[in-house]
């Protein structure tokens, strides 16, 4: 018996079309995958689902859940349905939970807004849906706040609240974007075994291809608001039909083409470097606890070279970093740039010498500013003439690919590639001998993510850059870097050329990770 009929759904927001004609069915107890590049159509799909669409947006056509249609339904019997027949799991955890209240409180919510159980009763579910995705009660009591447990950790909350009443449909709309491919691996298989033991259907959302091929029964490829292929994961994936599909698949394996670079001198080192912080006391009369969160780390990254740094959530990669970028000062050993100390301290001229390219480009500018000012904030460090400031600021942002008449525009006139772009621009444009790229392209579909890559390996090129490659993404660390070096609760447990690593990981820990990195299998690639 079919569980939900989507047919000839459309979405309109004011006058711009959205979706045209959008038409699947999805089973009882089966892993559904949407997928397609950002814009595609992909979130508003789920959204019109749920009716929790903008405001000004009309849809129109049916969409059936076990007989209900959904679209015509009022907002009193929409709040019937949301979390009881119908759950959703958004991509970034932190901004679905509230960040006052504490996990069990927020979990048991969902039960007692819909009449299921008392507090008691609802707190009681709390624990046992919990204990379910993981977080057990030895190690996670139902008073734990968000901010206190890690990304992965806040997913599985999510999970829990969306499972609290056991929906019959589920909705995930890039659960695990962000998170280690460990943790990645764990919440997939919390997915799958919560559809195996409750018989809801799944509807996955995602741009991650290797991720479908590993969960889902059927996928649908999205592309400007419609669905170009859909079928059978295993049928679509060897037969591609569409050129689309042809495309993303592509993209999803795609190796920029990296000049070869001589290596200079020793640009970065880090010496035997330790950082620590102090815990909250336990009393008030307890000494501070301490905690190290990166212990006696040393490495070497030359001039024109590539390094990464790949590791789990917590095991000190951003600690490290910010020690890198001069932000946090060490507790020992040293790290020096071009032979001079990085410090909090450090003068200006010397900081000029590394910048950073964030995960979330979006959060990293002031949205109420002009592109041009943006790119220039550097400037800060090495003074220049407002003539040459404008010179500088067309000639990074033609550099990056975008036009110099950009720089008029604002933050929220680009898309998310377009924003990685001027990210970039901007810590080209004081010419700086290393960058820092943290996370640079983990939230970027397919396609922008070639680019970008595409991008970094031109401008190490023609600007002889040397970057510091920082991503829980293995393949994209594996497809840019001379060098990797794998970290795992503040210590580096394996480096070396990054062919040899990935090829003949010799430490178990990086065998693990490459273990729990989503593949594809390799005879759904077979034909062409």
């Amino acid at each position: 018996m079919t569980l939900l009929s989507v047919q000839d759904l459309t979405l309109k927001i004011r006058r711009t079309p959205i979706l045209h004609g959008v038409s699947f069915e999805m089973q009882p107890g089966e892993v559904f995958g949407l997928v397609g590049e950002s814009g595609s159509g992909k979130s508003m799909t789920a959204l019109a689902l749920m009716q929790l669409l903008p405001q000004g947006a009309v849809a129109g056509g049916q969409a059936r859940l076990a007989g209900t249609d959904l679209l015509s339904l009022s907002e009193r019997r929409m709040c019937a349905l949301r979390g009881n027949e119908i759950g959703m799991i958004f991509q970034e955890p932190m901004t679905a939970l509230n960040p006052m209240r504490p996990i069990g409180d927020q979990v048991a919510e969902t039960l007692m807004i819909h009449g299921a159980a008392t507090r008691r009763q609802a707190l009681r579910v709390a624990r046992e849906k919990l204990d379910r995705v993981g977080l057990t009660a030895d190690r996670f009591p139902l008073s734990r706040f968000p901010h206190e447990l890690s990304g992965g950790q806040r997913q599985r909350v999510c999970i829990a609240m969306a499972v609290a009443l056991r929906p019959k449909l589920l909705i995930a709309d890039e659960p695990t974007t962000a998170l280690d491919v460990t943790t990645q691996a764990g919440i997939l298989d919390l997915l799958k075994g919560l559809v195996a033991e409750e018989g809801m259907a799944l509807m996955l959302i995602t741009h991650d291809l290797a991720v479908v091929a590993g969960i889902a029964d059927h996928v649908a490829v999205m592309e400007q608001g419609r669905i170009v292929e859909a079928g059978r994961t295993e049928a679509l994936f060897r037969t591609r039909a569409h050129d689309y599909t042809r495309r993303l698949f592509a993209a999803s394996s795609h190796q920029p083409t990296r000049r070869a670079q001589a290596t200079g001198a020793p640009l970065l080192q880090v010496r035997a470097a330790r950082c620590e912080y102090l815990l909250p006391r336990p009393s008030p009369f307890a000494a501070a606890p301490r905690l190290t969160a990166v212990k006696d780390v040393s490495f070497t990254l030359h001039a024109g070279e590539s390094l990464g740094l790949v590791g789990e959530s917590g095991c000190g990669k951003s600690t490290l970093t910010r020690a890198i970028l001069g932000l946090d000062p060490l507790q020992g050993g040293e790290i020096l740039l071009q032979g001079a100390p990085v410090g909090p301290l450090m003068p200006r001229a010397q900081r000029a010498g590394v910048q950073v390219v964030f995960q979330d480009p979006y959060g990293s500018f002031d949205p109420r500013h002009k592109v041009a000012r943006l790119v220039a904030e550097p400037f800060h460090l090495t003074p220049a003439q407002k003539p040459e400031q404008r010179d500088r600021v067309a000639e990074a942002l033609t550099a990056v690919g975008l036009l110099p008449e950009d720089a008029d525009k604002y933050i929220h006139e680009f898309s998310g590639g377009q924003r990685q772009r001027i990210a970039i621009a901007r810590a080209l444009i004081i010419r700086p001998a290393l960058i820092v790229l943290d996370e640079a392209v983990s939230a970027l579909d397919v396609r922008v993510r070639a680019q970008i890559l595409d991008l970094l390996a031109d401008l190490q090129g023609r600007f002889g850059l040397s970057y510091l490659f920082i991503s829980h993404d293995l393949s994209v660390v594996r497809a840019v870097t001379d060098r990797v070096l794998v970290m795992r609760a503040g210590e580096i447990v394996e480096e070396g050329a990054t062919e040899a690593v990935f090829n003949a990981p010799g430490h178990a820990y990086t065998q693990e990770l490459l273990a729990a990195t989503p593949r594809i299998p390799k005879g759904w690639l077979a034909t062409e």
